[in-house]
């Protein structure tokens, strides 16, 4: 047998340049780069091994380990899990950094690869600079964090072990129904002992994310159930578009007349304007399909996994009788709330429950009631433009009036705080796949970070970051990564003086304003930050805008600028999108104070609309 003599790492990284696919009809590497930051554990062998293929497999450096593992993520997003994107880092905080970038990946069922340094595999130098003592369990390190926020997780602790392990990963990442992160902690004595390897190892090997079919009893009877609703809904999760399902799910909405709603991670699923689209759902939601989904009496659910946002804590379907069909490659998603489960591509069972449904069409009339929700939904959108007031203008306003300047393709992306409510709600999507908001984790830094990986990922059409001040000063170094690797992103940077939203979601539960708001935080001198010499600072252009009016001037400049550009506006803390659906917190049974008891009582009557497993 043929063998070539590599170390550890030096395998790995020729392993990964043999992983092909195609994207596009064009054959490319399964991995598409390397996010690294480096220091003890990764820099004297990872980085030695990663340093000659940079042309097959370019390592960008990040300024945050978290912020370029979730720049990882928001590129396995853009492509919809057909490349995969690597992020590694140094043992201790530079590897526990990451755990925040898996934790999202896995919630998002994103493919990331992560590479963290370890210890010595034999201890005999231990404790080592940044190890993590466990008195219990020696073998336990600061990269056993990892394991609840990850689909595979592996220490190598054998030169050969990657011949196993690194194929299983991959296979991992690219099932449908496992898809997520995988890691390996990579101990730095093993990453430099050298072992032959079997050269058949790295012979170049075609890759290709499976479509797994229904089973044809699941489809029977799904087509039986929805064969018989007057009221039939489509909830189109970000599983669809994963799917590459968005023409056969139209054509079938379309045939049958039945309205589609979209999940924060199915937005873009329509256009805004197509007739069967009903608008988004759920707590982020628009009165329109929350009015769909309160009298819909069956509820086709594709590629989602049904988040408390999505179904407004299981509280927006009223009718009784409602009864749920669920598409999904994963079981665990399929089986959610007792639904009917069809184990399935989304593609695959869409073109089979079409098959067999005959030529059954939805009431007129239902579509009809949609269409008109939806209709008194944008003119309500519609209202907020051109208003003329004091003081700083709304998030919905800001939104508006970019919104109706921006091209179709570009691509509007946001994750945490009062943005994604606000954009979800209100932003018009022109083309399919042009949204991503992350909100299966609800990362705050992920949206300065993912616009960076979005950006590499899409290449042309520009990439508007929405952030707010508070996410900007969580994790905003990566301004600096767009400008220095000419990855240009359009920012939208909206002060609103804090965690805003999360004060309305305080007071609006009967709590005093706390902590949440710059100025009712602890303080000894209260000031605004001057976001503008901040972001000139790291190399972008930048300009602040006073009036919603001058918006569309100022968008125009960044889309003709040659570099990252940043718009930086004020925001009305306390002016929102109404719209949505109850949402399930806690709120306490005993306070002294009278506004949480009201918000208590309100609490108990809306937990009476919840379906409980039914």
């Amino acid at each position: 047998m043929e063998t070539i003599r590599l170390t550890t790492a030096q395998a790995i990284v020729k392993w990964l340049l043999a992983q092909r696919t195609i994207v596009d009809g064009e054959e490319v590497g399964v991995f598409a780069g390397a996010f690294g930051i480096f220091g003890h554990g990764n820099v004297t062998c990872l980085a030695e091994a990663l340093q000659p293929v940079q042309d097959e497999l370019p390592t960008w450096r990040g300024h945050n380990e978290q912020s370029m593992a979730l720049a990882a993520v928001a590129y396995g997003k853009a492509m919809r899990g057909n490349r995969i994107m690597i992020a590694t880092s140094s043992i201790g905080p530079g590897s526990t950094n990451m755990v925040t970038a898996a934790a999202a990946a896995h919630a998002n069922r994103i493919p990331v690869l992560l590479f963290s340094g370890d210890t010595f595999q034999h201890r005999i130098v231990d404790p080592v600079l940044q190890q993590v003592e466990n008195f219990q369990n020696p073998t336990i390190t600061a990269a056993d964090a990892f394991k609840p926020v990850t689909r595979y997780w592996d220490r190598i602790s054998r030169p050969e072990q990657v011949v196993q392990s690194l194929p299983q990963a991959l296979a991992v990442m690219l099932d449908p129904a496992t898809r997520g992160p995988a890691f390996f902690a990579l101990p730095q004595d093993i990453q430099a002992e050298a072992y032959d390897y079997p050269a058949k190892f790295f012979e170049p090997r075609l890759h290709y994310v499976r479509r797994p079919g229904p089973d044809p009893r699941d489809i029977a009877k799904a087509a039986e159930l929805l064969g018989s609703a007057a009221k039939p809904m489509i909830i189109a999760g970000g599983g669809v578009q994963y799917s590459g399902a968005v023409a056969e799910l139209t054509a079938f909405a379309e045939k049958r007349g039945i309205p589609v709603v979209e999940t924060v991670a199915g937005k873009a699923t329509l256009v805004h304007d197509h007739p069967n689209y009903a608008g988004p759902i759920g707590v982020t939601g628009s009165t329109a399909a929350n009015a769909v989904a309160e009298d819909a009496d069956v509820v086709l659910a594709i590629g989602t996994r049904l988040q408390d946002f999505t179904t407004g804590s299981w509280s927006v379907f009223k009718n009784p009788d409602t009864k749920f069909v669920a598409i999904n490659t994963a079981g665990w998603d399929a089986h959610k709330q007792m639904s009917l489960p069809v184990v399935a591509d989304a593609l695959v069972a869409i073109e089979a429950l079409d098959a067999a449904i005959g030529d059954y069409e939805a009431p007129a009339d239902w579509l009809a009631f949609s269409q008109n929700r939806i209709a008194e939904w944008h003119a309500y959108l519609d209202s907020w433009k051109g208003k003329e007031h004091d003081g700083p203008p709304a998030y919905a306003e800001v939104i508006q009036a970019i919104n109706e300047v921006c091209d179709d393709d570009d691509y509007c992306l946001s994750a945490a705080g009062g943005l994604p409510g606000e954009l979800v709600m209100g932003w018009r999507s022109k083309a399919i796949g042009s949204f991503d908001s992350e909100y299966g984790y609800s990362t705050m830094g992920y949206e300065i970070a993912g616009a960076w990986g979005a950006k590499m990922a899409r290449g042309d059409g520009d990439v508007i970051c929405w952030v707010g001040d508070g996410s900007y000063l969580m994790m905003n170094s990566d301004i600096y990564s767009t400008v220095m690797t000419g990855h240009k992103v359009i920012f939208m940077v909206c002060d609103n003086g804090g965690f805003a939203v999360i004060n309305r979601l305080q007071v609006n539960q009967g709590g005093a304003e706390f902590n949440n708001l710059l100025r009712t935080a602890r303080h000894e001198r209260y000031f605004h930050v001057d976001f503008v010499k901040h972001i000139e600072a790291m190399g972008a252009l930048v300009e602040k805008v006073e009036h919603v009016k001058d918006l569309p001037a100022a968008y125009a400049r960044a889309k003709a600028a040659d570099r990252s550009y940043a718009i930086v506006v004020d925001i009305d803390e306390y002016t929102w999108t109404e719209g949505g659906a109850w949402w399930e917190v806690g709120v306490p049974e005993v306070s002294d104070r009278e506004q949480v008891r009201v918000a208590r009582a309100e609490l108990e009557a809306e937990k009476k609309h919840q379906r409980v497993g039914i």
